[in-house]
């Protein structure tokens, strides 16, 4: 084995070892951002097609389950379903495989597949997107103004009216952005969470962005609530996560995220500030993404019966 590969062994049980720890401190914000990393640098390195890899494709494959188990433990901590969930203890069985994937030969604890990585940009697309490590830094032109609808998005159609119930439409309409020009791919993801980051309604993805001017990246998207807004429960708060395509890293990232609280819940325009990553969903330890006069653009439209 040689030293590049022990090294990169142990930084992803490392790795692995912290989200575990993270999750079983009831720490699930922080241990969400561990497992979903990890994942990410294991799906890179399951299909990394250069020739000098060390590990065989047979291994490149228990790699890419490993990183498929992360992603279902992750999308576990996140959802108020209990059953069929992936636990913990499952995970923790992960981490001797990895650690001894060279000579592991048996058959995969779990009956998962690896998660196709999203495709690398075409050739041309790729020739000014080498940037945005720093979030106040910018370089470059970015690409083309218009954006390809390479996410589909999963928006919900608008709940069925109750009597003396109130439906609640959030149009999004645009989001400010020093470096706005040079996001790939950009959308937005939309939850409600409780006061402990559990999700009280589906969780969203819009389309990609229609198009970006200057500062803004513009959606123009209605996104419908789904829970009236009298069932929600008391400290609850909307959650809009902005993230985009980084082909250098060859996955999705967030950029920033904004909430919105129960009380702003009113008719009419309204802009909330953006906060830097990682999403804090207990909104616990927020920290302002930039000085800039920057927001989230929204408008929202009560429907009561």
């Amino acid at each position: 084995m040689s030293e590049v590969t022990r090294s990169l062994l142990q930084r992803w049980g490392a790795s692995l070892r912290r989200g575990a720890d993270f999750d079983s401190w009831g720490q699930l914000v922080e241990a969400i951002d561990e497992y979903q990393i990890l994942a990410r640098h294991l799906q890179k390195e399951a299909q990394a097609q250069h020739n000098d890899s060390e590990f065989t494709e047979e291994q490149k494959k228990t790699i890419g389950k490993i990183a498929t188990c992360l992603e279902l433990r992750s999308a576990a901590l996140q959802s108020t379903q209990s059953q069929e969930e992936f636990k913990l203890e499952d995970l923790k069985k992960l981490e001797p495989i990895l650690k001894n994937i060279l000579t592991y030969n048996k058959e995969f604890p779990f009956d998962v597949q690896p998660i196709p990585l999203r495709r690398i940009l075409a050739p041309g697309e790729e020739e000014n997107l080498e940037f945005e490590e720093d979030e106040e830094g910018g370089a470059g032109a970015g690409p083309p103004d218009s954006f390809s609808a390479r996410v589909p998005g999963t928006l919900l159609p608008r709940l069925p009216s109750e009597p003396g119930m109130t439906l609640l439409t959030i149009r999004i309409e645009k989001i400010g952005l020093k470096d706005a020009g040079q996001c790939i791919d950009p959308y937005i993801t939309v939850s409600v969470k409780d006061l402990n980051g559990i999700d009280l309604t589906p969780v969203q993805d819009t389309p990609v962005a229609s198009r970006k001017e200057d500062t803004y990246v513009h959606f123009n998207m209605d996104i419908e609530l789904q829970k009236h807004v009298e069932k929600l429960t008391k400290g609850a708060a909307i959650f809009f996560e902005f993230k985009h395509y980084k082909p250098k890293k060859r996955f999705t990232s967030t950029k920033c995220f904004a909430f919105m609280e129960m009380d702003e819940i009113k008719p009419g325009p309204i802009v909330i500030e953006l906060y830097k990553k990682p999403t804090d969903f207990k909104r616990k330890k927020l920290q302002l993404l930039t000085k800039k006069p920057l927001y989230l653009h929204l408008h929202q439209t009560l429907h009561k019966e």
